[in-house]
């Protein structure tokens, strides 16, 4: 299984909380996201805010691709939510 991310911006769902973001699994697209807690909690965002929760994906756009990484090897080519929880459990 081939996984990479293109470096596209990610973006922002209000809804439901999330910044959503793509990656390209075997030659699909697959759409992943993290939560804003798992933002605030595990990568420094101050607020629930657009601005802020961008700003701490993009400053920690590796780890959080290397956590999708490892759930879409386990889950192959469906899509992934990345909680708070998991990045708990994986510290």
């Amino acid at each position: 299984m081939h996984i990479h991310f293109p470096q596209e911006s990610p973006e922002y769902c209000g809804r439901d909380l999330v910044v959503a973001f793509t990656a390209i699994v075997d030659d699909e697209h697959v759409q992943c996201a993290i939560t804003a807690e798992a933002l605030e909690d595990h990568f420094g965002a101050v607020s629930l805010r657009e601005s802020d929760l961008i700003s701490a994906f993009d400053s920690h756009r590796h780890a959080i691709e290397q956590a999708a990484r490892e759930m879409l090897a386990e889950v192959g080519a469906r899509p992934v939510l990345l909680h708070s929880g998991y990045f708990r459990f994986t510290e």
